[in-house]
């Protein structure tokens, strides 16, 4: 191979790599759920409980705690759209089901952060989603006769869709 080929291949190698992505220094990446999948989301939540008789809202909030999906269903109360988008605010500010929340403020008194910050609710009823061990976002639920009510509506709901979620 001539000497003008070989640099020019040193070259092009060299410049290959400077030129390659470098693992994205400064940059962070998240996943994020899509459109579809938010709205079977809160399709499936109110569904799950309207087999049972509840009237609830659901609500997606993503990871920056932006509705996503939101779906009223027949007969729910007016105040279901708030407390259901501010318990998942809350579990996607703490990155944690409120159920568990609302368990450990039993024995170990809140936060004054759980206490000070608008939207922040200590109501069971709204779950994180997930992608592995990575929040991706939450789902809320309101408007069943109890939390735990709710909460089974938002699982059932993200047991239903959690294959597309990998």
């Amino acid at each position: 191979m001539p000497r003008s080929a070989v640099a020019n291949v040193l070259s092009l190698a060299v410049f290959g790599i400077a030129a390659a992505p470098v693992s994205a220094q400064g940059l962070v990446t998240t996943h994020r759920i899509s459109a579809a999948v938010a709205s079977e989301l809160v399709a499936g939540a109110v569904a799950a409980c309207k087999e049972q008789t509840y009237n609830v809202t659901a609500v997606v909030l993503d990871i920056d705690g932006v509705r996503q999906a939101m779906l009223r269903g027949d007969g729910a109360g007016i105040a279901t759209l708030e407390v259901a988008n501010d318990k998942a605010f809350t579990s996607i500010s703490t990155r944690t089901d409120t159920g568990v929340l609302v368990e450990r403020a039993k024995t170990t008194p809140p936060s004054q952060f759980l206490l000070k910050v608008p939207h922040m609710l200590l109501l069971q009823g709204a779950i994180v989603i997930k992608i592995g061990e990575e929040t991706v976002g939450a789902l809320g639920v309101s408007g069943a006769p109890g939390g735990e009510k709710d909460e089974a509506c938002a699982r059932a709901a993200l047991d239903k869709i959690s294959g597309q979620l990998k």
